[in-house]
């Protein structure tokens, strides 16, 4: 009996995936997500905002044909890549800059902690053009979510090991 059912496991696994994977089109909608961006280094929202980028490119081709625009996006700021935002700062974080400057024009909202902003010496003139400053990020993320918003909380770690290595 159990060389059996052993004989039929194998037989009905090895033809349910031998064709491998199947590629599904979930019928996503128009995306609502606040992204909690709270890191321990500065250099860490570039890795942060290719999440981003994971949102919107692949909603933004077919079958899905998103327009960015429609897509409401929040990104909220309060750990030590607030920096990264203050205009005396802009070539160091040049590039992370250009990147935000490019989403803001997309309709993503970058939002500063005030309490942050605050601790780091910073005031609301301190901060580029498109960052609009909030009293502060924990009562932001808490109004975003009560709207409906998704909850998005990057982890950005450090990259170890090339993909060829581990393949």
């Amino acid at each position: 009996m159990r060389l059996s059912i052993a004989v039929l496991l194998f037989v009905f696994s090895s033809t349910c995936f031998a064709e491998g994977a199947s590629r599904v089109e979930t019928p996503y909608e128009e995306p609502k997500v606040v992204y909690d961006f709270y890191f321990d280094e500065p250099e860490k929202i570039n890795s942060a905002l290719y999440w981003i980028r994971s949102l919107t490119n692949p909603l933004s081709d077919d079958p899905y044909n998103f327009a960015p625009e429609f897509m409401e996006i929040v990104v909220v700021i309060h750990g030590t890549e607030i920096v990264t935002v203050a205009s005396n700062n802009y070539e160091k974080y040049k590039d992370a800059v250009e990147r935000m400057k490019y989403y803001a024009a997309l309709g993503v909202k970058f939002k500063v902690c005030g309490l942050a902003a605050e601790d780091y010496g910073y005031i609301d003139k301190d901060f580029h053009e498109f960052i609009e400053v909030v009293p502060s990020a924990i009562t932001e993320l808490a109004h975003w979510q009560q709207q409906g918003y998704a909850l998005i909380t990057p982890v950005v770690m450090e990259k170890k090991y090339s993909i060829e290595e581990i393949r």
